[in-house]
């Protein structure tokens, strides 16, 4: 997994192929997102930190911008 923008999250987050799911535990929140039932990127919040990460390819899955 690396560091990605918050844009290509949001991207992935709103393809309608692509499922999400949301795990809380505490202050630390995931949102991780799924292709195929394979993970494409997770988005990471504890306390005032949002950190942004995709998986190795996850460029494959964006869709164009207008």
């Amino acid at each position: 997994m690396k560091l990605i923008m918050q844009s290509e999250f949001d991207n992935l987050r709103l393809n309608d192929n692509h499922e999400y799911d949301i795990d809380t535990c505490g202050n630390k929140r995931v949102i991780k997102i799924y292709c195929n039932k394979i993970l494409i990127a997770k988005k990471i919040t504890m306390k005032k930190s949002i950190r942004y990460f995709g998986a190795k390819g996850y460029e494959a899955f964006l869709t164009a911008q207008n």
